[in-house]
C-alpha cells in the first residue's frame, strides 16, 4: 500500500532570481527550496495516499480508490503529519531524489510538474490563492475516496482499481480563464504492495 503527503503553506512566496527581480520559488530547481518551501507545494490533492498495487510479473501500478487511515476524505490532508511515519512505518518521505524516482505520483503532482521543469497549473493553491481550487478542478480525491485502508480485507483490494488516479481531470485542463470561480482568500496567508509517502 502506499501513502505520501499533505500539507497546507502560505501563498505565493517568491525568491530572488538573482537579477533583481522575484520569481517565483517554485521555478527553482526542487533541490534548492527551503523546508517551507517544499512543504507549500504540495498541492494537496490526497492522490498520493491512495493505495495502489504493483503487478509483480510487469510491475505495471495499479491505483485505486481506497485512502490511507490517516487522510482526512474531507480536506485531502493528513491528519497526523507530523506523526506519520510512527502510525505508518512504510509511508515514503518524498524527497527531491524520490520524486523523479517514484513512477506512481499523479501526473498533476506539483513535485513531479516542477521536477519535469514545468510549471503550476492555474488550480494550484499558489497559483489561485485558494486551497479549494484543486477540488474544484477535480484533481483531489474529494468525494472519491471508496473505502480507508483498514476497512478493506486484503482480498478484497482488487475490487477498488480505478483509474482516475493517473490521469489529469478534464477541468483541470482548462484554462484559468475557462476554471469555475473561486473566492480569493487575504494576500498574506496562504500504497503498492508496499507502502510509501
Amino acid at each position: 500500500m502506499t501513502t505520501s503527503r499533505g500539507k497546507s503553506a502560505t501563498a505565493r512566496p517568491t525568491a530572488s532570481d538573482g537579477e533583481g527581480s522575484a520569481a517565483p520559488f517554485w521555478k527553482k530547481p526542487l533541490e534548492s527550496l527551503t523546508r517551507g518551501q517544499w512543504e507549500a507545494l504540495c498541492d494537496g490533492c490526497g492522490r498520493c495516499c491512495l493505495v495502489k498495487l504493483e503487478d509483480e510479473d510487469d510491475g505495471r501500478i495499479h491505483h485505486t480508490s481506497i485512502a490511507c487511515r490517516l487522510l482526512d476524505k474531507k480536506s485531502c490532508q493528513c491528519s497526523d503529519y507530523a506523526g506519520r511515519k510512527a502510525k505508518v512505518p512504510d509511508c515514503i518521505k518524498l524527497t527531491p531524489r524520490r520524486v523523479r524516482e517514484i513512477p506512481w505520483l499523479p501526473p498533476t503532482c506539483a513535485y513531479r510538474l516542477v521536477a519535469e521543469g514545468q510549471d503550476l497549473p492555474w488550480w494550484h493553491h499558489l497559483v489561485s490563492g485558494s486551497r479549494e481550487t484543486v477540488h474544484k478542478a477535480g484533481v483531489s480525491v474529494r468525494g472519491r475516496v471508496a473505502a480507508m485502508e483498514d476497512e478493506v480485507p486484503f482480498d478484497d483490494v482488487l475490487d477498488y482499481i480505478v483509474l482516475w488516479p493517473g490521469r489529469i481531470p478534464a477541468k483541470a485542463k482548462a484554462t484559468a480563464a475557462d476554471a469555475p470561480e473561486t473566492p480569493r482568500p487575504p494576500a498574506s496567508r496562504g500504497r503498492a504492495v508496499k507502502r510509501s509517502g
